[in-house]
């Protein structure tokens, strides 16, 4: 069958009775009964069927891994022969086709050195039910009589804790009560030093709606909120799945429960009986909610995955009721946990019974954290130039990875490794020709050329060489430095295109520097090149500065990877044309510093390299952004001055948004989310609108300064902008970047 997903955690129920009557029970206390007519004990004939079945699913999805979770009732009450007989056919049955994952979930009252024995030569790790202090664990979790399990659960923790079991302690869950002390639960928790916490919502439904003593929808929120606050002061001692679960989805990661967020289930559940279930929660919404009507004697695992009702937990945004599609929230808390939107009159198709309590508490969550949690790139140009710069290093070094057996390649590598240590003059050489935009474009081809199989290890080497050399260059350091040229010439990133012979000729020539410049020496015959040497055969890179206090500007018209835009580039310039495009691009700036003072600032800052494209503006005068390191910008030589005072704006604006994107998550990409657009026909995905937005906040304020506004162009900024602000998939440094943009608006329109 096509288009399902695999079944990647197995919950096999090996016993189905307890020794506990905790009162909040889903298993025995809900509206499914049907554990009555199920074994007590699950037989190996079921245990060797599903042994099977699970190897074979695994084989025909090529699983890496599975996990199996043992549970009942009380596991614990199958004893450790039957334990014994599920590790090793599951061991057996997987061996050779997926690593396997054995878990089991108790109470812990019977856990003693027989059991962790065994767990411990199978590697089964343990988690254990606890509802914290004793107060709070003996609201519910009490014996049938009424007596405390406190005691007996905490010496099993403690055995658990103990050498040489402690590498099996998997983590402690807890359900909620608002009537315990939310501080002295996690407390108490706490104190146990567990690898993990889980908290658990009570199971509830619009039908069985969940004890609320003050009546207000909100006080689960409010509890959680309680210990999130005590968890943040304490340092957060203990990993809560819960809590790190919205703090990845707010900055764009993925759901770490099932309760919360939309990631697909991928679990099903093997009674005592072999039957073949749903997420045993479901037992809590009707009688029969959870069955398939699949067994593993007759059924395969891929027959269940085609169950309508796994498919329902399965479609992600598409699987949630209206409104919640509709709230900004959804993607962290995917609608509440799939059981408690039953109702009824409709069945699943509404929001979360917890659904107040859940806005509230992503939204506390969200608040407590987001300027911590908000990415530093965001407001700090320096920190964003760093990330951008270590992203460049990270790439060459996977670069390398494919090809430093190259003898080429290893040889310049290790020139760039002397240079790196030839003190603060060679690392700034370095820096300047690493960080120069179009290192980055080379990277990315040669990264690309290596995934597709059509790496050229001598070209990338000559690359690599060039850019060694130029940094020994800038660095005025004394290293060998010998390029190897093809087709008659060198290029030298940064610095400019050296001849070394007449076109279709190769070979190899030494470069050092000398008090005027450069030279490179050819056979026994030495040509000085540079800034003052003026040989001929010398091509340097121009130069143009946008304005008296600002960093040189490189026009870069040599670079063979300039070519990493929309539209090609030109040629190299005359130097008529040259002087004629520094002279517009004066023109443009100042026309920029007049009407936009502080956007044109913003441009400024970090643009490293120009380069003149062919043809003329296109429709809107947008500047160009291509696949590029940061600082590079494509303008078209033929736009005139207003033209190019635009292009300059804007494309700086969209290289900037394409920076921030690389190196810090803005939203997230896991789903199909598609929004209204002012200006497009069509719903795009968050990237386009918000790109749209980054850009004519600028546009706008450029137009009105000069006299040509757009018309109704405010309003659409705004109405595109309290799209975004809804919008579920933006990260805490999204919207942070929204309210930005908003602000810049707001400046705009006084």
């Amino acid at each position: 069958m096509t288009g399902l997903i695999a079944f990647r955690e197995i919950v096999l129920k090996v016993h189905s009775r307890c020794d506990l009557a905790c009162d909040h029970c889903y298993v025995y206390e809900h509206a499914d009964q049907s554990w009555r007519a199920r074994p007590k004990v699950i037989s190996p004939e079921v245990i060797s069927h599903t042994a099977s079945r699970l190897a074979e699913h695994a084989r025909d999805h090529a699983l890496p891994s599975v996990t199996v979770i043992l549970h009942g009732g009380e596991p614990l009450l199958a004893g450790t022969a039957r334990l014994r007989l599920v590790c090793e056919e599951f061991s057996r049955a997987l061996t050779g086709t997926a690593d396997l994952d054995l878990r089991i979930h108790t109470n812990g009252l019977q856990l003693g050195t027989r059991y962790l024995d065994l767990f411990d030569e199978f590697g089964v790790r343990v988690g254990i039910s606890l509802d914290g202090d004793r107060a709070a664990n003996d609201r519910h979790r009490r014996f049938a009589d009424g007596r405390t399990s406190h005691p007996l659960v905490l010496a099993a923790v403690a055995l658990l804790r103990s050498e040489p079991y402690r590498h099996l302690y998997q983590g402690l869950l807890c359900t909620v009560d608002v009537a315990n002390d939310p501080v002295a639960v996690l407390d108490a928790l706490v104190e146990l030093e567990p690898p993990r916490v889980d908290f658990l919502l009570p199971h509830a439904t619009w039908e069985t709606p969940p004890v609320r003593p003050d009546g207000a929808p909100d006080a689960y929120a409010r509890w959680l909120l309680r210990v999130f606050d005590h968890w943040e002061r304490l340092g957060r001692p203990v990993p809560v799945r819960l809590f790190e679960s919205l703090l990845s989805t707010l900055r764009g990661g993925p759901s770490l429960t099932e309760s919360l967020g939309l990631a697909p289930t991928d679990l099903v559940v093997v009674e005592t009986d072999g039957t073949l279930e749903q997420v045993d929660s479901l037992k809590s919404a009707f009688e029969g909610a959870a069955a398939t009507g699949f067994n593993v004697f007759d059924h395969t695992f891929d027959q269940v995955a085609a169950h309508p009702g796994v498919r329902a937990r399965q479609l992600g945004l598409a699987g949630v009721s209206d409104s919640c599609r509709r709230c900004p929230v959804v993607r962290s808390c995917g609608g509440g946990l799939y059981t408690h939107r039953y109702r009824d009159r409709n069945g699943f198709d509404n929001p979360s019974v917890y659904c107040t309590d859940l806005r509230e508490l992503v939204d506390g969550v969200e608040g407590r954290t987001a300027l911590r949690e908000t990415a530093p790139q965001l407001s700090d140009p320096a920190e964003l130039a760093r990330s951008q710069e270590e992203l460049t290093r990270i790439l060459l070094a996977r670069l390398h990875a494919d090809l430093g057996a190259e003898p080429g390649w290893a040889r310049a590598w290790e020139l760039l490794a002397a240079v790196e240590q030839a003190g603060e003059a060679g690392a700034d050489a370095l820096d300047a020709v690493l960080d120069h935009p179009f290192t980055r474009t080379w990277v990315l081809a040669a990264l690309d050329a290596a995934r597709e199989g059509r790496q050229d290890g001598p070209e990338a080497a000559r690359r690599l060489t060039a850019l060694a050399v130029a940094a020994v260059l800038r660095g005025g350091l004394d290293l060998p430095a010998e390029v190897a040229y093809r087709d008659g010439e060198v290029y030298l990133p940064t610095l400019g295109l050296l001849r070394l012979g007449e076109p279709g000729t190769e070979g190899r020539a030494a470069l050092h520097v000398t008090d005027e410049g450069y030279a490179v020496r050819d056979g026994r015959t030495e040509h000085r090149f540079g800034p003052a040497a003026g040989d001929a055969r010398w091509q340097p890179v121009r130069t143009w500065s946008p304005g008296p206090d600002a960093a040189p500007v490189a026009l870069e018209d040599l670079d063979p990877y300039r070519n990493c835009f929309p539209r090609p580039p030109r040629l190299r310039l005359g130097t008529g044309e040259a002087e004629e495009w520094r002279g517009r691009l004066d023109r443009a700036w100042a026309l920029l510093h007049k009407a936009v003072p502080g956007f044109a600032r913003a441009a400024a800052a970090g643009l490293t390299t120009l380069t003149p494209l062919a043809g003329g503006p296109r429709a809107g005068g947008w500047g160009e952004a291509g696949r590029h390191g940061p600082g590079a910008l494509g303008v078209p030589y033929a736009a005139g001055v207003r033209e190019t005072a635009l292009a300059l704006l804007t494309g700086r604006r969209r290289t900037r948004l394409r920076a921030l994107t690389e190196v810090a998550d803005l939203y997230a990409l896991d789903g199909e989310w598609q929004h209204p657009s002012p200006w497009r026909e069509r719903p795009v995905p968050v990237s386009r609108l918000l790109a749209d937005v980054h850009e004519r906040v600028a546009v706008e304020a450029y137009r009105r300064a000069t006299a040509a506004p757009e018309p109704g162009g405010s309003d659409r900024i705004h109405r595109a902008l309290d799209r975004l602000s809804e919008a579920a998939e933006l990260t805490v440094t999204g919207k942070r970047l929204v309210a930005e943009l908003r602000y810049e608006l707001k400046a705009v329109d006084a």
